[in-house]
């Protein structure tokens, strides 16, 4: 991902991390390209350009199960998607970049809410 780029501590949180990988497998999971600072439960949506393959995925909500600080899963099957790539340089949408973009919280958990990224 040559020219795609997001900040890796933004002032709001959650925020919009970069997609490295999606997998095809029932769940489906997800890499981002650095810790994304999501916790379980956050229901996110996925933006997934068609110059990186796996169109299906584009436009899925979800609420995420995180599996480590880079990945987490969705409840969706994916073993007959596309497979997902990052287009090379010669591809003129190699800066139409994949994102994963949080849109909601189970309100009965509502962690992520009140995490305060401003510096004192």
């Amino acid at each position: 991902m040559p020219r795609c780029f997001a900040f890796q501590d933004p002032i709001f949180q959650p925020a919009m991390t970069l997609i490295a990988a999606i997998s095809q497998s029932d769940p489906m999971q997800v890499t981002t390209t650095f810790p994304h600072n999501y916790i379980t439960d956050t229901y996110v949506r996925l933006y997934v350009p068609v110059a990186t393959g796996m169109p299906e995925a584009n436009g899925i909500t979800g609420y995420i199960v995180v599996t480590s600080p880079t990945t987490f899963t969705l409840p969706i099957n994916s073993t007959t998607f596309q497979s997902f790539a990052i287009p090379g340089m010669a591809n003129p949408h190699d800066d139409i970049c994949a994102q994963v973009i949080p849109v909601g919280e189970d309100n009965s958990t509502l962690l992520a809410a009140v995490q305060n990224t401003l510096p004192f």
